[in-house]
């Protein structure tokens, strides 16, 4: 079944809540991202950042399998949410 936009928008805010409660891995997204702690809250409704906030938990898969367990999230919804925010959930690889 199709995830809407919404759907993954609020699944990346989700996932950006998860981080900002995790001492470990919030260092390391600010530094991936370069991103600041006000630019989590002044960007936290452009999709375009929740985008790198899904990209950035599918680089490590212990990343989604802990966030997917802690909120009984599917494992697979992740990507397909950063799918849906880039434009690419229709697209085929085969």
């Amino acid at each position: 079944m199709p995830i809407s936009v919404h759907s993954a928008e609020t699944l990346a805010l989700r996932v950006l809540n998860w981080l900002v409660g995790n001492d470990e891995l919030l260092p390391v997204f600010l530094g991936a991202t370069g991103a600041s702690i006000e630019d989590l809250r002044a960007r936290a409704g452009e999709g375009e950042f929740l985008g790198s906030v899904l990209d950035f938990l599918v680089l490590d898969d212990s990343w989604v399998i802990a966030f997917c367990d802690a909120h009984s999230v599917p494992y697979e919804e992740p990507g397909r949410a950063r799918a849906v925010l880039s434009g690419t959930s229709d697209m085929h690889w085969t």
